[in-house]
C-alpha cells in the first residue's frame, strides 16, 4: 500500500487508502478486476478478474467469492470468454453485477459474440446482450411478436450492427416503480442495412436506456428513444453513459464522447435528462461545472455513485487541457453533483489518483467499478494502473477506499 501518493496529490487532502487487489502476472499481462454485492445487506460479494493482453479484448477471467465484504476471498473460478468454433473466435464481454432493491434478486450482465477473424471492431457488428439470474441466462430483447434473437431491439440486427453495456462504470438503476433501467449503446445502421460509422473514429455508437419489468423470474424489456450526437460534436457518436436520480425526480446521464479526429474541438462529457422514468431522454449538452463553465474530459468511462449521506459523485478524469480523444486518461478525480441542477460541484472535485513522477504517459487510469461500502461508507473504486504499451499491456488491479 503506498500511502504517500495520496499525500503528494494536488486536491488530495481527504482520507483515502489505495492498496493491491490482484497483481499482474508480468509484462505482457494486465489485470481488470472489481467486485459486487450479490445481496441487498451483509458482506457477500463476487469479483471478477479478466486478464487482458490487447484492447476489447478478454484473454480469461476468474470469479471468487466473499462472506467478509471482501476481507477475504475464495479460490478462482475459471469463466471462459473465448473459444474457437467453426464461424470464428467466441468472445464473452462481461459487465457489471447488479442487486436489484426490491426483489433482492442479482443480475450479471455480459456481451457475447462470435468474430470471424478474432478482430475487435467486428464486434461492432456481432456483440449482443445477455444477463443471467437464478443460474439461467436470457438474452436481452425487447416487448413484441417482430423482436427475437436475431432482431433484439428496435434499430439492431444481429450480425448488421450490435447492443452493449459500455463498461462496468454503466450500473443499472431500479426506479420506485421496480423499472431496472440499463443504459446501453448501440452501433446505428446505415441506408444501406449495415453498420455505419459516420464521425470515421474507431468506432460510433448512440446511447439509449433499456427499461426491464420483471414477469415471474424473467425480466421483460422496452427500449427508451436513442440519443444521439452528429460528426460535428463527436467523432464516435455517444456512449458508455451512467445514471443517477435527482431531488425533483429527473433521471440524468452523463456520456462519454471523443474529439480525436478533431483535436481542435474540447472534449467534454455529456449529459442528458428525463423526467418520465427514462423513457424520453433530451437531446445531450455539454456537461458542466455549476455556473456553466465547462471542464475538459478525455473519451473515458465515468461512474455517478449514490451514496447514502444523501449525495452524488460523479468519478472520472478531468484534464487542466483538452486532451485529444483517449488521452490523457489521469487525472482521476471524485467530485460532487449538485441533485438539484445535475451539475457538477467544482470546489469539491479532488484528485483520487494521477500520473507519478518517472511513469510513462500511456498511464490510464480508466476502465473502472465503484460501490460505497456498507460498513466504512467510504466510495471503494476497483480500477487498474494500466500501461497499453505496444510491446505489451500491463498494469495491477488496484483497490482504492475513498473517504466522503
Amino acid at each position: 500500500m503506498d500511502r504517500r501518493l495520496f499525500l503528494s496529490l494536488p486536491g488530495a487532502a481527504f482520507a483515502q487508502r489505495r492498496s493491491l487487489f490482484i497483481p499482474s502476472p508480468g509484462k505482457g499481462t494486465a489485470i481488470m478486476a472489481y467486485a459486487f454485492y450479490t445481496q441487498r445487506s451483509g458482506g457477500q460479494m463476487n469479483s471478477i478478474e479478466q486478464r487482458w493482453s490487447r484492447s476489447d479484448t478478454i484473454d480469461t477471467a476468474y470469479r471468487r467469492r466473499s462472506t467478509d465484504y471482501g476481507v477475504t476471498w475464495s479460490a478462482p473460478e475459471t469463466i471462459v470468454t473465448g473459444e474457437k468454433r467453426p464461424e470464428g473466435m467466441y468472445r464473452k464481454h462481461l459487465r457489471c453485477g447488479y442487486v436489484d432493491p426490491p426483489t433482492g434478486r442479482y443480475l450479471e450482465f455480459f456481451m457475447e459474440g462470435v468474430l470471424p477473424t478474432d478482430d475487435p471492431l467486428e464486434g461492432m457488428r456481432r456483440w449482443q446482450l445477455f444477463y443471467t439470474y437464478g443460474g439461467k441466462t436470457h438474452q436481452v430483447v425487447h416487448e413484441g411478436a417482430e423482436f427475437n434473437a436475431a432482431h433484439p431491439l428496435p434499430g439492431v440486427r444481429a450480425g448488421k450492427n450490435s447492443v452493449m453495456m459500455g463498461d462496468q462504470s454503466c450500473v443499472p438503476l431500479t426506479l420506485q416503480d421496480g423499472t431496472i433501467c440499463v443504459p446501453v449503446e448501440i452501433t446505428p445502421l446505415g441506408a444501406n442495412g449495415q453498420y455505419y460509422n459516420p464521425g470515421q473514429g474507431y468506432t460510433w455508437h448512440e446511447t439509449a436506456v433499456l427499461l426491464g419489468k420483471w414477469d415471474g423470474d424473467r425480466l421483460r424489456w422496452r427500449m427508451s428513444n436513442v440519443i444521439r450526437l452528429s460528426p460535428d460534436q463527436s467523432t464516435r457518436g455517444i456512449m458508455e453513459a451512467t445514471m443517477a436520480r435527482l431531488t425533483d425526480g429527473r433521471l440524468m446521464l452523463v456520456c462519454r464522447a471523443s474529439n480525436d479526429k478533431t483535436p481542435e474541438r474540447p472534449s467534454h462529457r455529456w449529459a442528458s435528462y428525463s423526467s418520465d422514468g427514462a423513457r424520453t431522454w433530451s437531446a445531450p449538452v455539454p456537461w458542466t461545472y455549476e455556473g456553466g463553465e465547462e471542464f475538459f474530459s478525455p473519451s473515458s468511462c465515468s461512474q455517478l455513485v449514490t451514496h447514502s449521506n444523501g449525495k452524488i459523485y460523479w468519478l472520472g478524469n478531468v484534464t487542466p487541457t483538452n486532451p485529444r480523444g483517449n488521452r490523457p486518461r489521469f487525472p482521476f478525480v471524485i467530485g460532487e453533483v449538485n441533485r438539484h441542477t445535475g451539475l457538477l460541484r467544482k470546489a469539491t472535485v479532488r484528485t483520487v489518483d494521477t500520473l507519478q513522477a518517472g511513469e510513462n504517459e500511456i498511464l490510464s487510469l480508466s476502465n473502472f467499478y465503484a460501490y460505497e461500502h456498507r460498513k466504512t461508507r467510504e466510495v471503494v473504486v476497483h480500477m487498474t494502473r494500466l500501461f497499453a504499451h505496444a510491446d505489451g499491456w500491463e498494469g495491477d488491479a488496484m483497490r482504492y477506499a475513498v473517504g466522503v
